[in-house]
């Protein structure tokens, strides 16, 4: 365990690792000779570092769906339990497919999830409570729907952090299926399933293999997988451990912001390096976030500067995570 904490460390210092990872977050299916020329090195440097790390779970790419666009929803859930079952608990939610990450947090006594469900017209928050495991250890659940997402997917502490040049960025965002605005009301359709599938276990799948996968051409697949990212309803993202960028301490925070500030405290949080996925949510708090950081001290200075200095806050929880079980659907070995 500490030499592969070791390893992550001497990755993370490694200006290939941290180029290509930039690279990455930027188009999750660009050629590894396209970031070979950005970064000066060659093609089969790049290969090598991207499977060194993805053969130890520390990096995979994923494509993904906008829940709005395959008619889904999002909800964070907590679940409160008896510290002795929370491990084991946590690990059946890993397990079910409609949790896209599970974290164990609050020193054991609670879990942390995102749920991934369709929308059930008069009794959504009863289809996401369905989905959970019961126990008489569980001595609470809420679930808070996303109503807004301020920080997330393309806008990463990757990208935040990276060290990409706005010219290298430029570069490689060239060959990115550009966006067609307006466009997300044509999401994927039934006939995409093995498509997406096939993405979602693995967002660097050549063509052939996505033709294995589906029955269709190669060219059929890339004409797919570009219509579907220019439509908005596909995107790729890089699932990676923050102990890559040096980041060993994560936390759950829980704002209380006034209605009228929560546009303006959901952009700001949207550009602070610390944030790693922020969102409006229903629930007793109204705006949630992730951060990444380097120690206790450094959430600290976060929580009393940064924080502090957001409109319209008026209370603040935060809860540190103790163990990641499930990273955007991808169950992990132990917390990383």
């Amino acid at each position: 365990m500490r030499e592969r904490d070791a390893a992550m460390t001497e990755a993370g210092a490694d200006p290939v690792v941290r180029g290509l990872l930039h690279a990455l977050q930027i188009d999750g299916r660009v050629s590894f000779s396209a970031v070979g020329e950005v970064l000066g090195v060659s093609d089969q440097t790049v290969a090598r570092r991207y499977r060194r790390l993805h053969g130890t779970g520390s990096v995979r790419v994923t494509g993904l769906t906008w829940p709005g666009s395959a008619g889904e929803e999002h909800w964070l859930v907590r679940v409160g339990c008896a510290p002795d079952a929370a491990a084991g608990l946590a690990r059946g939610l890993a397990q079910r497919p409609e949790t896209e990450w599970v974290q164990l947090v609050s020193g054991g006594a609670e879990i942390l999830c995102m749920v991934r469900t369709r929308d059930a017209v008069g009794g959504r928050a009863a289809t996401v409570f369905s989905r959970l495991p019961r126990s008489p250890r569980v001595t609470r659940l809420d679930a808070h729907e996303i109503l807004h997402v301020f920080a997330g997917g393309q806008n990463s502490p990757l990208v935040k952090r990276g060290p990409l040049s706005a010219e290298q960025v430029a570069r490689l965002s060239a060959g990115v299926p550009a966006a067609v605005p307006g466009s997300r009301t044509e999401g994927p359709r039934a006939g995409d399933a093995p498509l997406l599938a096939e993405l979602a276990r693995d967002g660097r799948a050549g063509f052939r293999e996505l033709s294995a996968a589906t029955g269709w051409s190669p060219t059929a697949v890339r004409r797919r997988v570009n219509e579907l990212r220019r439509s908005g309803g596909l995107y790729f993202d890089v699932d990676f451990s923050p102990a890559l960028l040096g980041l060993s301490c994560e936390a759950a925070l829980w704002l209380s912001v006034a209605p009228a500030d929560l546009p303006a405290a959901g952009a700001a949080l949207a550009g602070h390096p610390e944030v790693a996925f922020a969102a409006a949510t229903t629930g007793p708090t109204n705006l949630y976030t992730s951060v990444q950081v380097r120690d206790a001290r450094a959430l600290y200075a976060y929580l009393t500067g940064p924080v502090a200095a957001l409109p319209g806050v008026r209370d603040v929880q935060t809860a540190p995570v103790l163990q990641t079980l499930k990273r955007t659907s991808t169950q992990t070995e132990r917390g990383v």
